[in-house]
C-alpha cells in the first residue's frame, strides 16, 4: 500500500514537473488604445507562430498614457512596450531600456472648434487651451509652436487634462484649443465639432517631414535574453505598417475590433494623415539626437540624459522583408 502510494505521489510530483516545465514564459507588451501597429499584427495572427516559436505567451497590458506605462517598465513588469515617442525617449534615457524601432509619425495636433476665429498660433493669445501636463511630448510642442510665433506660455491659459477629454472640452466650449494625438485628434474631427490649426510636422518635422510619434522600447535585459524574439516582434510591426500603407481600409475595422474605437475616426485619421506610417521605422542617430535636444530643451530630460537605442532590429527587419 505504502509502494503504491509512493509511485503515486511519485506520478503526481512527476507530471507537475514537467507541467511547469512546459509553461510558456509570459511577455508583457505594454500598449495604448491607439493605432499603434503591433494591434495589427496580434489581428493579423502575426503574433502566433512567434509565441510557439519562442514558446512565450505575449501579453498585451494596456495603458492610457506613457507615464505609468513607464512606471510598469521601471518595476520589471514588463518586457517591451509601445508608447508615444516622448515616454520612448525618457525610458530610453532613464531606464535600463533602449528604444528599438519607430512605429508611427505625426500623431499630435493643436485643434480648435470648428468655429473658432483662431487662423493662426497667434490668434490663441489669451485663450484657454488644454494639455495632457508637463511630462507630455505634446507639452513641449505646444511651448516651440507659441515660441515660433514669438509667444511663450504666459500668453495663453494652459489647461492641464487627459488627452482623452481634449475633445469633449472643445466640443462644449469649455477650452479655445488643445493639444492632443490619435485617436483622440481624430475623435474630435470625425466628430465634426473641431479642426486642425497645426499639426505637429508643422511644429517638428523631423523623419520624412514628419514628426515622430510612437516608438517601440524594451528592457534591455529582455533584449540579451531573447534578442530573435526581440527582432521576430519588430519584424511582426513591420509586416503589420506593410498591411496598413496597402489596406487601409481592413486596418481600420482591425483597430476598431481591437481598441474599441469608431471605424469611422480610425478611417479620418488614415485619410487625413493624423497618424502617419512608414515602413522605415529605423531609429536614427539623428533622428534621436534632434529629438532627444528638443526634449532637452523643453525641460522633460535633464543635460546628462542620454538615450540607448539600438538600430539593429529594425534594420534587420527591413532586410529580411526587402523593398
Amino acid at each position: 500500500m505504502l509502494s503504491m502510494t509512493m509511485r503515486t505521489l511519485g506520478a503526481v510530483l512527476a507530471a507537475l514537473m514537467f507541467t511547469t516545465a512546459q509553461a510558456a514564459e509570459t511577455v508583457n507588451y505594454g500598449v495604448q488604445p491607439a493605432t499603434q501597429p503591433i494591434y495589427i499584427a496580434r489581428a493579423l495572427g502575426l503574433l502566433d507562430p512567434i509565441e510557439k516559436k519562442h514558446d512565450v505567451k505575449i501579453e498585451f497590458r494596456s495603458f492610457s498614457y506613457g507615464a505609468p506605462e513607464n512606471q510598469a517598465m521601471a518595476a520589471g513588469e514588463l518586457q517591451i512596450a509601445s508608447a508615444g515617442m516622448g515616454p520612448a525617449i525618457v525610458a530610453a534615457a532613464r531606464l535600463p531600456a533602449k528604444l528599438i524601432a519607430i512605429s508611427i509619425l505625426e500623431q499630435t495636433a493643436i485643434l480648435v472648434p470648428k468655429d473658432s476665429d483662431a487662423k493662426s498660433i497667434k490668434d490663441l493669445k489669451g485663450k484657454r487651451v488644454a494639455f495632457p501636463g508637463e511630462g507630455s511630448q505634446q507639452y513641449p510642442l505646444l511651448l516651440k509652436a507659441l515660441a515660433d510665433a514669438g509667444m511663450s506660455a504666459t500668453d495663453v491659459e494652459l489647461f492641464k487634462t487627459k488627452g482623452s477629454d481634449i475633445p469633449t472640452l472643445l466640443q462644449s466650449g469649455s477650452v479655445d484649443a488643445g493639444i492632443t494625438w490619435d485617436p483622440h485628434a481624430s475623435n474630435a474631427l470625425a466628430a465634426g465639432h473641431s479642426r486642425i490649426l497645426m499639426k505637429a510636422e508643422a511644429i517638428m518635422p523631423i523623419k520624412a517631414g514628419h514628426y515622430i510619434g510612437n516608438g517601440e522600447y524594451a528592457r534591455i535585459e529582455f533584449i540579451e535574453k531573447y534578442p530573435e524574439l526581440v527582432q521576430d516582434l519588430v519584424t511582426a510591426n513591420v509586416k503589420a505598417i506593410d498591411f496598413i500603407l496597402k489596406n487601409p481600409d481592413e486596418a481600420a475595422k482591425m483597430w476598431s475590433e481591437q481598441i474599441g474605437f469608431p471605424i469611422e475616426v480610425v478611417n479620418y485619421s488614415l485619410r487625413e494623415s493624423v497618424s502617419v506610417y512608414n515602413r522605415d521605422i529605423v531609429p536614427e542617430a539623428s533622428t534621436i539626437e534632434q529629438y532627444t535636444k528638443f526634449l532637452k530643451e523643453a525641460g522633460i530630460l535633464e543635460p546628462d540624459d542620454d538615450p540607448k537605442f539600438d538600430p539593429k532590429f529594425a534594420e534587420e527587419a527591413l532586410k529580411q522583408l526587402g523593398s
